[in-house]
């Protein structure tokens, strides 16, 4: 779910990040194929060490408004998350795969997903309307991504305004969709005034149907000024009926849902030429589902008195007979009973008449839904009250894969634990089906496989259906020396304490629950100690625990606080600093019986602990550094010269005294990595890094004197994420292209007891956790990285006689960049001691990262030799290195590779 409009500290960090950015004026049609600037390439990226990147299993953490079925192909099944990106359906496995992790920082919006769309003609095509905020918040226009392989590559059209995956009616729609008869013209109901949009080229490119009447005029917030609540809603739905169309011709009869109350519904009869308003329509409510059966030609539309998805007091189930023009109320209940409005929509394909729907907004005492198998003349439903307060379930749900999705919560009935859900505004049967129904909720995705037992008197199973959807906005990480190896702090859920990062959690934080948690921290020296703060409709907002987060117990706190804010603990457990959201910074000893206020520090100042002196700590604000040495009570203003505004995170190293690492800043201001060994009184900014964001420690590497240092930074032109080895000297880049999550700048850390594991936050994407394959070893400097200095030597020649086969695969593609993996053969009869391979590029790709070998890349023209440790390949064996790159135009594969001057056999 999302209990507020932006995705929390992230999004004002972003914003802080990408202020000053000129916004694309607009033209009249969209831009076709726009794709992202090219990577630049660099020596900090290469690199004999390939990481692997998972999430830490959660599932699920936030809404999912909308589920999409192709009608053609069995099994193939979308979904798509207000800021986590899309996802595809994996029967095999029974599990979703992300499918938008290529989105990069300058475009995370692009991780909003406003509607999705899967082609019944060719079911290779899939397409997605991204983009996350209509106002400043997000500094990129929208676009439609198109696929031709189901989401493993994508092509962008750039629009020229801007998409709302997170902004109020984000779970009306459909607003995208194709043509069943003619694949080649798609539909997007664009919102802010924009109109209906039209492409007649597969997506390739847009223009507004400017005989389209109504661009909508609702707006959840019309006295909101931040362009948020006050948003016109636009157009929120397309569907055709497919039945006026022929194989190859255009759909003739196709119906448009508007953000309006007194015209929500328009039609056109002659392939969008003109567009007329339904007669006899419902007034006074918003169609946020538009679904035609086809096979009894009935329009059903499920109505709110608000956009949603949060809100709703009143709301209604119309359905339409497009043969004889007739409207009829099918409402499950009575007006004067619904306090909540209807969202979720979908018909059997297998069973015509049969329909589903959902009472979305009914946040108490549960969700409802609703099934009728006559069109909608009766309804059951999902559960009956059989005596207030007691009810009879027609379903069980088994919540056992995910035990989280409980809350902790034992409610009075008939409120029950865990729910049926919140936010229900996507249902949807499966059209080869009718036992597998999915419904996505503000924290999962719930679904049965037996749904027809509701029919027959008996009940049906629902069971989490999310398994691979990691949807968390994280605001903080921690990984303590000993007990779990990982705590986190999440918007929405809380957080979690993972004992084993591929296994579901059993319950997120609890005593106190609170909706996120802003901050959290351990003890260095004890760190079975820990605390944890955020935000809540009231107190308490604080947490501690003695056992390492598996048992918690409130805190007090100091008057007036509203929300988290920052907080500390003592190197060894002794005391605590918090600077929560109003009121000052203050300080206590002990677990916060009694708080007193800090002097000497302004209140809004970030604040953490010196990892070895327990009296020592530091805070930050607006520039300034703050050092304390008698456990918070007093602060001195030591160093002034740092970032002034954005996004700033800084850590002091474990197990020295003295020794912080500070990033942040913004596009107007200072904006690096600084570094202080002197408790904070001097800073020196690290040179190279253009930007860094956040900052963390792991396990230093075999034979090296200072912790693993990680950033999330851009540096060498490349935004990425980055590990030193030996204190910054130098950088290596351990991500790659297509594992980049958008926005990254709120939280990392290293794994202390385990070299090279990284825990990153994602807004949307839950915890990235990375894992290297290198044994240990130091980062390449960008100035002396041996093979792409064309004054080094790259290694020892290959034997004339020797013999090779080459393959190469492009394993992933997006928007402007790729992926592709490496395979050199030795299939002669003398190992190679070193090898050099050869090849020039048919397109002008440039690679831009590489892994387990070094690279020159002259024009087209590119050599890459091994990387020492796999230079010697016997006979029958084989050598593989990966790279990533960008690409314009076209991304053919090389025909032809060279092994030191020798031609190789392609395959």
């Amino acid at each position: 779910m999302r209990s507020s409009p932006r995705p929390f500290a992230a999004l004002l960090a972003a914003l802080a990040l990408t202020a000053g950015l000129s916004l694309i004026g607009t033209p009249a049609v969209a831009r076709s194929d726009e794709a992202p600037a090219a990577t630049e390439a660099s020596d900090v990226s290469i690199a004999a060490d390939t990481y692997t990147w998972k999430n830490a299993r959660i599932d699920g953490g936030g809404f999912v408004p909308g589920i999409v079925f192709n009608r053609s192909e069995k099994n193939l099944a979308y979904a798509r998350t207000d800021i986590g990106g899309a996802y595809r359906w994996d029967q095999s496995g029974k599990q979703w795969k992300p499918l938008l992790d290529w989105v990069d920082w300058d475009r995370w919006g692009w991780t909003g997903v406003v509607s999705l769309a899967s082609d019944t003609v060719d079911p290779d095509n899939v397409y997605a309307a991204v983009g996350t905020y209509t106002n400043s918040w997000d500094p990129t226009d929208g676009a439609v991504l198109r696929s031709s392989d189901r989401g493993a590559s994508w092509k962008a059209a750039t629009l020229p305004f801007k998409l709302g995956g997170n902004m109020p009616g984000r779970g009306m729609g459909e607003r995208l969709a194709v043509d069943p008869n003619k694949n080649s013209v798609l539909y997007l109901g664009a919102p802010s005034g924009n109109g209906l949009w039209r492409s007649t080229d597969a997506g390739v490119s847009w223009s507004e149907v400017t005989a389209f009447p109504n661009p909508g005029n609702y707006a959840q917030d019309p006295s909101d000024t931040s362009g948020y609540g006050n948003d016109n809603q636009g157009i929120v739905w397309v569907t055709f009926d497919e039945r006026s169309g022929s194989a190859g011709s255009a759909t003739q009869d196709i119906y448009v849902g508007v953000a309006d109350k007194e015209n929500t519904v328009y039609r056109s009869t002659d392939g969008g030429a003109t567009w007329s308003r339904i007669p006899g329509q419902p007034t006074g409510y918003l169609a946020h589902k538009g679904v035609l059966d086809s096979a009894t030609g009935h329009l059903y539309l499920t109505l709110s008195d608000t956009g949603g998805p949060y809100d709703g007091g009143k709301g209604r189930i119309w359905r339409y007979d497009t043969a004889s023009g007739a409207w009829q109320d099918v409402s499950p209940v009575a007006e004067a009973d619904t306090y909540y409005g209807f969202s979720g929509l979908s018909v059997d394909r297998q069973k015509p008449g049969t329909l589903m729907a959902t009472a979305y907004s009914s946040w108490w005492p549960d969700t409802q839904i609703f099934r009728s198998t006559d069109s909608g003349a009766t309804w059951t439903q999902a559960w009956d009250y059989t005596g207030y307060p007691n009810r009879s379930n027609r379903y069980t749900l088994d919540v056992s894969s995910v035990p989280w999705l409980s809350w902790g919560a034992s409610p009075a009935p008939p409120e029950t634990a865990p729910k049926l859900g919140w936010m229900t505004e996507a249902l949807e049967i499966d059209p080869f089906d009718s036992d597998r129904m999915m419904y996505g909720t503000g924290a999962t995705v719930y679904g049965t496989e037996d749904l027809t037992s509701w029919d027959s008197g008996g009940t049906f199973r629902i069971t989490p259906m999310v398994k691979g959807i990691e949807e968390t906005a994280v605001n903080d990480l921690a990984s303590p020396p000993s007990g779990a190896p990982l705590l986190s702090a999440l918007g929405d859920i809380g957080g979690f304490r993972h004992t084993d990062l591929d296994a579901v959690p059993d319950l997120m934080y609890t005593s106190p629950n609170l909706d996120s948690t802003t901050s959290l921290d351990f003890a260095e020296s004890s760190p079975g100690t820990v605390v944890r703060v955020g935000n809540s409709d009231a107190a308490p907002h604080i947490g501690f625990s003695t056992d390492n987060g598996a048992n918690w117990f409130q805190g007090s706190e100091p008057s007036g606080v509203t929300g988290g804010g920052t907080v500390a603990a003592a190197a060894d457990g002794s005391g605590f600093v918090w600077s929560p959201e109003g009121a000052g910074v203050h300080h206590t000893t002990g677990f916060g019986t009694s708080w007193t206020a800090s002097t000497g520090i302004p209140a809004g100042a970030t604040v953490e602990s010196d990892r070895k002196n327990p009296e020592k700590f530091y805070g930050f604000e607006a520039g300034t550094f703050y050092v304390s040495t008698d456990g918070g009570a007093t602060f001195t203003a030591e160093a002034t010269g740092l970032p002034a505004e954005g996004n700033v995170r800084f850590q002091a190293l474990p197990g020295t005294e003295g020794d912080i690492w500070l990033a942040g800043g913004s596009d107007t201001g200072a904006y690096g990595l600084w570094r202080s060994t002197d408790s904070g009184v001097t800073f020196t900014k690290s040179a190279g890094v253009e930007q860094a964001d956040s900052v963390g420690f792991g396990k230093a590497a075999p034979g090296a004197s200072y912790r693993t240092v990680f950033v999330s930074a851009k540096i060498g032109g490349v935004r990425g994420i980055f590990r030193s080895t030996d204190a910054g000297a130098s950088w290596t880049r351990i991500n790659d292209d297509a594992h980049q999550w958008g926005w990254t700048g709120a939280a990392i850390t290293g794994d202390p007891r385990v070299y090279g594991r990284v825990y990153v936050s994602t807004n949307g994407r839950g915890i990235q956790v990375g894992e290297t394959s290198d044994s240990g070893g130091g980062g390449t400097d960008p100035g002396t990285d041996p093979g792409t200095d064309p004054g080094t030597d790259p290694g020892p020649e290959q034997p004339a006689d020797a013999a090779c086969a080459v393959t190469y695969a492009v394993t992933n593609q997006w928007p402007g960049g790729f992926q592709a993996d490496v395979t050199v053969t030795n299939t002669g009869d003398a190992a190679y001691n070193g090898w050099k391979l050869g090849w020039s590029f048919p397109g002008g790709q440039q690679i831009s990262q590489i892994w387990n070998a070094s690279h020159r890349q002259d024009g087209v023209k590119v050599t890459v030799t091994d990387a020492g440790w796999n230079g010697t390949v016997a006979p029958g064996s084989s050598a593989g290195f990966g790279f990533t790159g960008s690409w314009a135009g076209s991304n053919a594969e090389p025909a032809a590779f060279t092994l030191d001057g020798q031609a190789c056999t392609v395959g």
